[in-house]
């Protein structure tokens, strides 16, 4: 059943992201490099506690002109601590567009975080994290896809695009599959895509173009995040550490990517805004973008 899941999917999928892409406006954030990074603000978590308005100052003059928001309080119906326009605002006047925005809910709650995100503008919503009790075995993993699907549905009725982000632990193998597969093959691609982080897979032990080419057009997002050189395989800034952007980027139209964000889960060598101050750097420059 899995395998007519994926040549369906496989062969339907140019359809299927070009469904998806009219869903949404067309990313027009280019700056004045003619680029969109963008940033994910867990991040610079940390930084934004101590001094927000400084922090988001400090970003946007480094360069990054699209954000995904890690910070939404879903009792509250708030964006670190202001409205969804009122945040929105705040980032459009510094030039640094909400495209997307990390929630852990669950489909009661759906309506009003997709509300909530259609008034800040954002054009995708993005499930960061499986809780452990979902990932124990195959069912779990099913049962998360038809709740993602049902997720999907409604984000589509507020013209957003909904998706799930992994981690390492959904390339565990049960019964001789994935988590991973089980999301992807069981997902429909019209209402659910995926937001690829390169740092995730590659410490799961697989390769990010291979995943890409197994399923085209499923991932429309991407974090970018890299990795030292050296064993315990600690977080890097982006382009100083062993991943090979430039041959992933080179499948970006094979995934479908329509945004990557910058994130750097904790630090060593340099600190927040140094590292993503570099991140930003080696992406500018980079010719393969």
């Amino acid at each position: 059943m899995l395998k007519m899941i994926h040549r369906r999917t496989f062969f339907k999928t140019t359809a299927a992201f070009a469904a998806g892409s009219m869903v949404l406006p067309a990313v027009s954030c280019s700056g004045i490099f003619g680029k969109t990074i963008g940033l994910q603000l867990y991040t610079v978590r940390d930084q934004l506690k101590e001094d927000w308005d400084g922090t988001l100052n400090r970003l946007a003059e480094i360069g990054y002109n699209s954000v995904e928001a890690a910070g939404y309080n879903l009792s509250e119906g708030t964006f670190y601590g202001l409205s969804p326009k009122a945040f929105a605002q705040k980032l459009d006047a510094l030039g640094m567009p909400l495209h997307s925005s990390h929630t852990v809910f669950e489909n009661r709650d759906a309506e009003k975080v997709f509300a909530d995100a259609a008034e800040a503008g954002c054009q995708y919503v993005v499930y960061p994290f499986l809780p452990e009790e979902f990932r124990k075995n195959i069912n779990g993993y099913k049962a998360t896809a038809a709740k993602l699907n049902r997720m999907g549905e409604i984000a589509n009725n507020y013209g957003i695009r909904f998706g799930y982000h992994n981690h390492a632990f959904e390339f565990e193998k049960m019964d001789g599959q994935t988590g991973m597969d089980i999301l992807l093959e069981e997902t429909d691609f019209e209402m659910v895509t995926f937001e690829l982080d390169l740092y995730w897979v590659t410490r799961a032990g697989y390769d990010p173009v291979e995943y890409i080419k197994k399923y085209p057009g499923r991932f429309e997002l991407w974090h970018v995040k890299d990795m030292v050189k050296t064993e315990d395989m600690f977080f890097a800034p982006a382009g100083y550490g062993r991943i090979d952007f430039e041959r992933i980027f080179d499948e970006k139209n094979t995934a479908g990517m329509k945004l990557f964000f910058v994130e750097q889960d904790s630090f060593r060598t340099f600190d927040p805004m140094e590292s993503v101050e570099m991140s930003y750097n080696y992406l500018r420059k980079a010719s393969f973008i």
